[in-house]
């Protein structure tokens, strides 16, 4: 690692750079990446999704969120770079470091494909303030990366529209309408996440991320889609076709970008925090830009009856997958050598079994004892813990089903564990399921909801260093906007609508001890309509039991009991015609009322 930041910083000085910025991207803003995209992975050593390299002659910096901190600390160790825990106290922004580190008349290099334009256009200002200047040219990382993998060329496939459904076709035309409203000629979408739903199409770019690189561009007269041409399939071109969608090269998107200053565009509508920096700058030159979230982040947010039907089966046969594991779980644990990476594995094997079954969802996250207060943790073999008949193991994990997509976490019971885990297990049960009653007026967003999981933990100074739930795409990102439970919001305090799902997953961890998180999936709904207003509430479509062995009835007052007790009805029930006779009769004890 030291090897390649002094290399990196040769070439910075002959670039007459002074700061370079590396940052977890590719070209499209994903929060995954590929393997040819792993540059910060590869300059550092630090494995996880989120995090920032800032290099400066004399100091080299990795920045990354709570989820990440015991992780990054020792995987840093040796590499030369310090670790920047984002959002702790003395903990200077990146922007305050980057100015303090930037001599007068300085330079601040990045590749302009992999930073959004948003957070560029700040680096930009931070030079001004120095009298200096930006180098988005140079990807210095790919100059020393000789063996840098290749860009993915898997094949696209096509999501029926029983899926889907809609039609491609319908979710161009009210786009278009969307640019209508908005005076907008053209609209540039770059997010792979909101292509693969607009077209319908999935594929295989970004591991457990059924996403194509590509990029979108839409007008009043028709829709071009800029991809590798080696992912079309005769097939895939037919259907574009028909749906008025014309395929040209990946790499064009840049000479358009370039070229239309000389063309009477217009107003351009983009979201200057998804699309890149380079074709920022180019279409600003000469176009006026409508600055908006893409409107397809809220359709697809808000899923349709059809998607709502296919989830709700997804995560059916998903439970069915769980309950088969949790039950080999807790009669093999001392009796058959067990590791982190051997249960998961045992777990996408039952999940295999499963009709449609495509893929895990991301990694799956083990953590046993220690290792799960690890928020975002993921077994290696140099990291594998053996598990033992005792203490917690916390998995997070999900499923890729042709009906849609699964994120679940369950703290499991390996044998005898205190009084202090079984009390924070129900401490942190009580957060899950007080939020996932909530019953609350229209116009109510996630940064309103968040207290309702937070408020049992906080009431004993307690917390947990991430967001409370994210959005779940319907076969696409596990991790999708723009609704969330978060109290730390920032600009984005959306309201929640009708047919959003998101995760419910409060936790606590305790470093080097242990950790626990319980997670669902909430589908929002119309609960009903009073003189005061359309009040909304939340279905739980996760169907897995919570270990009971590790509840305290004792602190959990008679309505969270009620609470419980509803939901493993409503998991034996739904679950059960899958079964069978033995896996019931587990299933039935493992669901007991309290």
């Amino acid at each position: 690692m030291n090897e390649r930041l002094e290399a990196l910083r040769s070439l910075m000085k002959e670039r007459n750079i002074d700061i370079y910025v590396v940052p977890t991207a590719d070209f499209h803003e994903s929060e995954y990446v590929g393997a040819y995209f792993a540059c910060r992975r590869y300059l550092t050593g630090f494995t996880g999704s989120a995090g920032i390299a800032i290099v400066a002659a004399d100091e080299a910096a990795l920045y990354t969120d709570g989820r990440y901190f015991l992780q990054a600390e020792e995987q840093l160790k040796g590499s030369g770079f310090t670790l920047f825990r984002t959002g702790e106290k003395g903990v200077p922004s990146m922007e305050a470091f980057m100015e303090e580190k930037l001599p007068e008349g300085g330079c601040i290099g990045f590749d302009g494909r992999v930073v959004n334009a948003a957070w560029g256009q700040r680096l930009k200002t931070i030079a001004e303030k120095k009298g200096g200047s930006l180098a988005t040219v140079y990807d210095l990382v790919d100059e020393i990366w000789t063996d840098r993998p290749e860009m993915s060329k898997e094949k696209i496939w096509l999501l029926p529209e029983d899926y889907t459904g809609e039609s491609a076709a319908s979710k161009i035309k009210r786009l278009q309408d969307k640019m209508e409203e908005e005076n907008a000629s053209m609209h540039i979408i770059t997010s792979l996440d909101d292509i693969a739903w607009i077209l319908n199409i999935r594929g295989n770019d970004v591991r457990h991320c059924p996403v194509v690189l590509s990029y979108l561009i839409l007008s009043q007269k028709g829709c071009v889609f800029y991809v590798d041409e080696e992912k079309l399939t005769e097939e895939v071109r037919a259907y574009l076709a028909e749906n008025g969608v014309t395929a040209a090269p990946y790499n064009d998107i840049y000479a358009v970008a370039d070229a239309l200053s000389e063309r009477e565009v217009g107003r351009v509508l983009l979201d200057s925090g998804r699309i890149n920096y380079r074709l920022y700058e180019a279409i600003s030159r000469s176009c006026e830009i409508v600055d908006r979230e893409n409107p397809s982040q809220m359709m697809k947010a808000c899923k349709n009856p059809a998607e709502v039907e296919n989830i709700r089966y997804a995560h059916v046969k998903d439970g069915v997958a769980l309950v088969k594991w949790l039950k080999w779980l807790k009669e093999s644990v001392g009796k058959e050598a067990l590791t982190e990476i051997s249960v998961s594995d045992k777990l996408e094997a039952f999940r295999s079994e499963q009709e449609h079954f495509l893929d895990i969802s991301f990694g799956t996250i083990a953590g046993y004892e220690e290792h799960g207060a690890i928020i975002h943790y993921g077994a290696t073999e140099e990291t594998n813990a053996e598990i033992q008949p005792k203490g917690f193991l916390l998995v997070d994990s999900g499923g890729h089903y042709l009906e849609g997509s699964t994120d679940i976490t369950r703290t499991i019971v390996m044998g005898p564990v205190t009084d202090e885990q079984k009390d924070l297990f129900t401490i942190v049960l009580r957060s899950n399921l007080n939020l996932a009653a909530a019953k609350f007026p229209r116009g109510v967003s996630g940064a309103n909801l968040d207290i309702l999981a937070r408020e049992p933990l906080w009431e004993l100074g307690l917390d947990y260093r991430h967001g409370t739930g994210h959005g779940v795409g319907n076969l696409l990102n596990i991790h999708e906007g723009p609704n969330s439970f978060r109290w730390r919001i920032g600009n984005k305090n959306v309201p929640y609508e009708e047919g959003m799902i998101t995760s419910d997953e409060p936790g606590v961890y305790l470093d080097h001890r242990f950790g626990i998180r319980h997670e669902n999936e909430l589908l929002c709904r119309v609960e009903e309509e009073t003189e005061y207003g359309e009040f909304l509430g939340f279905e739980t479509i996760t169907y897995c039991p919570f270990d009971l062995e590790a509840v305290n009835p004792e602190l959990l007052s008679p309505r969270e009991k009620k609470l419980l007790n509803e939901y493993h009805k409503l998991v034996f029930r739904t679950l059960a015609p899958y079964l069978t006779n033995e896996e019931k009769l587990w299933l039935r004890y493992e669901t007991r009322e309290i």
